[in-house]
């Protein structure tokens, strides 16, 4: 099939290959009436390479994979994958309490290398529209009935910190490369979510000669608290109330985001409790007094090289705002999370396209709203957490997002999981009292 001019046309052109693009490049996998064609610049696989670090686990189910929960049939599940490599039983012989994500970023890969629909090394440069959607690369000229957006988040770091970044201050995804030969050094970690947590563990327990001389660990919440993993917590993480949290109002939604990111972005216990096992050692057992300094409910202020030509952390507590204290440090590693990676390629429609707050606004299959035909379409993965909820960055719901995107792009409304035991809001026809136990 032929666009204008000879170009190649497709029913869906996704643009990056992560977790949430790789999952409907999956979905629409041997679909002979849906051709697709997934695009990402680097040139082979990766997913959070920089921070692979020894030991660290995934902290959802190896069922959320990038298909079972929507299709467990289709031959890209994780279980496949284990069969596929001759080692699904001494995978359940291992009893992983949570699976290493190593393992789950080899599964992602081998699903991108069994696709014949995903091509790396091929940079999209713009997106236009005319009748079609027109897809310039570094390579070629592309046309596609709808585009799929998956280009993933950027790391993140405080303004403070801006222009600071190299060899001796980065953010954690490229902790695996530049912390090393950090033995006899002073090293501080920023940010209490799992991320500073893993990069902490594995500073502390580096063998003897390599291990840092001293590792602070800065957090602004008040403690380093736990993930809530609990069973009604993780209906928040169903596709029922990412629909409820949707048709919500823009101050609620963002109320409940603040009140529930523990429920995404706390720690594992599991973490915590080797983190303060290891302290714990290094306190009373070998008598290391001085290897770590936790400082919780603590604002970095100010970064900047001191006068002997290291860093200096100032920080601000949260009870006692006018005590400040500096921090000196070889090295500081930023754990301050992700944004959404910047739309660039969009340019040529951005004055086409509807915006919600510092989002694309989008519509119940993920769809940007635009003045565009109806049966054209712009869908977008992991960018609408202020419409969607702290899911929409989550492994839990790619599947059955990318579920619906490819039934909007074939024309079909599939079967819904069903509703949770919670009701998120009142039935339809519900009146507004109810009748006491002895009405």
């Amino acid at each position: 099939m032929s666009g204008k001019g000879g170009s190649r046309h497709y029913d869906c052109i996704g643009v990056g290959v992560g977790p949430a693009n790789l999952s409907l490049a999956s979905l629409l996998h041997g679909d002979r009436t849906t051709r697709s064609l997934f695009l990402d610049q680097k040139e082979s696989f990766t997913w959070h390479d920089g921070q692979q670090l020894p030991g660290t686990t995934l902290q959802v189910s190896m069922l959320k994979d990038l298909v079972s929960l929507a299709d467990p049939t289709n031959r890209f599940s994780f279980l496949s994958y284990l069969h596929a490599h001759g080692k699904i039983y001494h995978f359940i012989n291992a009893q992983f309490e949570d699976m290493p994500r190593q393992e789950f970023r080899n599964y992602l890969s081998w699903a991108s290398q069994q696709n014949e629909n995903v091509r790396f090394g091929e940079r999209v440069l713009s997106v236009d529209f005319d009748s079609r959607f027109v897809v310039e690369t570094d390579r070629q000229t592309l046309t596609a009935d709808n585009v799929s957006v998956g280009i993933g988040t950027s790391p993140w770091v405080p303004p403070v910190a801006a222009g600071l970044l190299g060899d001796d201050q980065f953010h954690v995804c490229d902790i695996v490369e530049k912390a090393q030969n950090l033995g006899g050094k002073r090293v501080c970690v920023v940010g209490g979510g799992q991320s500073g947590a893993e990069a902490f563990l594995d500073l502390i327990s580096r063998p003897q000669g390599e291990r840092p001389r001293r590792v602070s660990w800065i957090t602004r919440r008040r403690n380093y608290f736990p993930m809530d993993d609990s069973p009604f917590t993780n209906d928040f993480y169903m596709p029922g109330y990412s629909d409820h949290f949707a048709r919500l109002d823009g101050r609620t939604r963002e109320k409940l985001n603040t009140e529930h990111v523990l429920t995404s972005d706390g720690i594992s216990e599991a973490t915590l409790r080797d983190v303060y096992q290891r302290v714990y050692a290094h306190r009373f057992l070998e008598g290391n007094r001085d290897l770590v300094a936790l400082h919780p409910n603590s604002e970095v202020t100010e970064v900047g090289r001191s006068s002997t030509g290291d860093w200096s952390v100032s920080v601000r507590h949260g009870d006692r705002p006018r005590a400040t204290m500096d921090i000196e440090a070889d090295v500081v590693i930023w754990a301050t999370g992700f944004q959404p990676a910047a739309m660039t390629f969009l340019g040529p429609l951005a004055h086409r396209l509807e915006h919600e707050g510092s989002e694309l606004a989008i519509d119940d299959s993920f769809a940007v709203r635009w003045d565009g035909p109806p049966n054209r379409n712009i869908f977008v993965h992991n960018a609408a957490h202020q419409q969607r909820g702290l899911a929409d960055r989550n492994l839990s719901l790619i599947a059955w997002r990318s579920r619906r995107i490819a039934d909007r792009i074939r024309g079909v409304r599939g079967d819904e999981p069903l509703e949770s035991f919670i009701e998120w809001s009142p039935k339809p026809g519900h009146s507004g009292s109810l009748q006491g136990a002895h009405g």
